[in-house]
């Protein structure tokens, strides 16, 4: 998914634009040397930053202004309207910004200005820490350390990842990447060269074994140990296996790691047929990068829709429509008894084709560290509002930490990517002393083919889905409601109104009643 980025979109903001045709409230795209930018303007200031999101590209014309941000219609990035700074994932990049001004009754848009560098500052409680080591090498890991050394943090850092890749964009690894629509340049959060610049100490294929709580170390596989002053842990989760007969061959995969996915792009060039265990989302958009890369695809689920659990049933069927216009074959209510070299048998009986199989039946958190550590668990580790552990200076975030949720009212653990970068950037704000409760409103996108479903919120149970519009049309928003309170709101091609929907949760406001 990318938008277009030529330069050349709408008048040469150079020459200068009429007055009249920037209104208050109003918003334009026109170009500045050959780049495309987004003119906005709010009473009597006038705003002019880079046209397109820094994260994939999304049309920020089409996005949100409130306050004194602005925000991105496909993934809910946000931006700040006076530096560009990049205020909340899933963007990690700030936009530029130009200098403008009202010359009589005319606009004009001058030199870009110089990227914006938040002056360090110290901790609002205690001394401020000189070594935060970070556990843990995915979405929350590197969004800590990208975001402390944004803060100019200028103490050591040191990240453990058990990976033996560099952080990456995981979404991707299901979706444009799998597809073949993404090269493998893309997938990278940031270059091997940003690590040493910024003096972050990577150290992948490193295992932690241990944490020492009294004495403030972790203990790593090789026997060594590295003392800390903040601990992060950001472990994520990790693939449910399975367990059936014939599941350790070479040709069945799970989806987690760069590696996997590069496994399964390998071995499509040569399979007809593939069998995906599972009808949630890694699953189905597993299914929906290997039908566009022409693989026949059986899926197999012991549920009675896909994503029924978490989307309903409406959407359910809807999903399951659109992969059977695909070619995508279910085997809804069924399970996989055993997994042979070219084929699997099935518990009702039947026997499907199978070069290749791709399990994708759950993930479950990785608390084994914090477990064995003495911190406080309870399917998943336990923060508080500035996800803190129930040891003093450490700090869990992402798919392993269950936090207070102001929005539901209830301790709850999500396993969404976006939910990982912002709980990174907001613990690393703790650990400098900041004391930021995290407050996000939980959010997640998922895509099918061509069609992308925007969810804001977290419903874990309802007792109503109020459907707005015609979802076969893909043109719907779905209200979740519990006790006559909406919790979550899925959209298809709703973008506007979906981030109306995470902006009115934000403030504790009804949601587009």
């Amino acid at each position: 998914m990318a938008a277009n980025l030529s330069g050349q979109t709408g008048p040469d903001l150079a020459l200068g634009i009429a007055l009249t045709d920037l209104p208050d409230g109003g918003k334009l795209v026109g170009h500045r040397d050959g780049e495309p930018v987004l003119l906005l303007r709010r009473g009597s200031e006038i705003f002019a930053i880079a046209a397109n999101c820094s994260h994939y590209g999304g049309p920020l014309v089409d996005g949100l202004v409130a306050d004194d941000t602005v925000r991105c219609p496909w993934h809910h990035a946000c931006f700040h309207l006076r530096t560009g700074e990049a205020l909340r994932a899933p963007a990690l990049s700030p936009l530029a910004c130009w200098s403008v001004e009202q010359r009589g009754d005319k606009i004009i848009v001058g030199e870009k200005r110089k990227k914006h560098t938040p002056a360090p500052r110290e901790g609002d409680a205690g001394a401020a820490p000189e070594k935060i080591v970070i556990v843990g090498g995915g979405a929350a890991g590197f969004a800590a350390a990208e975001r402390l050394r944004r803060e100019q943090f200028q103490g050591a850092i040191v990240m453990i990842s058990d990976d033996e890749a560099l952080p990456v964009d995981r979404p991707n690894l299901s979706k444009d990447y799998l597809a073949g629509k993404a090269p493998e340049d893309w997938i990278p959060l940031r270059k091997e060269g940003f690590y040493a610049k910024n003096g972050i100490d990577l150290r992948l294929g490193t295992r932690v074994t241990d944490i020492d709580v009294r004495a403030s170390e972790i203990l790593l596989a090789d026997g060594a140990r590295i003392a800390f002053d903040r601990l992060l842990l950001a472990t994520g989760a990790e693939p449910v296996r399975l367990t059936i007969p014939g599941a350790d061959q070479p040709h069945v995969h799970t989806l987690r790691s760069l590696a996997d996915s590069r496994k399964i792009i390998a071995q499509t060039g040569i399979a007809r047929s593939a069998v995906v265990l599972g009808a949630s989302f890694i699953g189905l958009e597993v299914a929906a990068a290997l039908r566009t890369r022409g693989v026949q695809v059986h899926v197999v689920a012991p549920d009675e829709r896909p994503m029924e659990r978490i989307l309903g049933p409406q959407i359910g069927d809807f999903i399951r429509a659109l992969h059977e216009e695909n070619g995508v074959i279910f085997h809804l209510g069924d399970t996989v008894t055993s997994i042979g070299a070219t084929e699997i048998q099935l518990s009702s009986g039947g026997i499907l084709a199978a070069d290749m199989v791709v399990a994708g039946i759950g993930v479950r958190p990785r608390v084994g560290l914090a477990e064995a550590a003495g911190l406080a668990t309870d399917r998943g580790v336990l923060v508080d509002s500035y996800l803190e552990t129930s040891v003093p200076g450490i700090y869990a975030a992402g798919d392993i930490a269950r936090w207070p949720d102001p929005h539901s009212g209830e301790n709850i653990r999500v396993e969404h990517w976006v939910v990982a970068l912002r709980q990174g950037a907001a613990a690393a704000l703790n650990m400098l002393g900041r004391r930021t409760k995290f407050t996000d409103v939980p959010f997640f996108w998922s895509q099918h083919y061509d069609v992308p479903i925007n969810y804001v919120g977290h419903a874990e149970g309802w007792d109503e889905i109020e459907v707005e519009g015609d979802i076969p049309a893909r043109d719907c928003l779905l209200r979740f409601r519990r006790g006559g309170r909406v919790l979550a709101v899925a959209t298809i091609f709703r973008d506007t109104e979906s981030l109306e929907a995470e902006l009115a949760m934000e403030r504790g406001e009804a949601v587009l009643t």
